[in-house]
């Protein structure tokens, strides 16, 4: 199973940058980073919901399951565009 982080593909439609995101959501470039790149263990729903209120999105939009081989691990993996 695997969660793709699709912030990469939200920002590049809005034509936004991490920074300028870190701005307004008032969340580290580090921590938001990490989240784009798929090495979050987990995200609170304050900053989810930050996230989707800067990007006018819903949490659909910028997270999806997947379901890989069935080793049983879960796995956070940047989506590739």
């Amino acid at each position: 199973m695997e969660i793709i982080v699709k912030l990469d593909d939200l920002l590049h439609d809005r034509r936004m940058t991490l920074t300028d995101l870190a701005a307004k959501v008032d969340i580290t470039l580090a921590n938001l980073s990490i989240l784009k790149t798929g090495k979050a263990k987990a995200i609170r729903f304050s900053t989810l919901a930050a996230i989707c209120a800067a990007l006018k999105c819903q949490p659909g939009d910028l997270l999806e399951f997947a379901a890989a081989e069935d080793d049983g691990k879960v796995r956070l993996q940047l989506a590739k565009s």
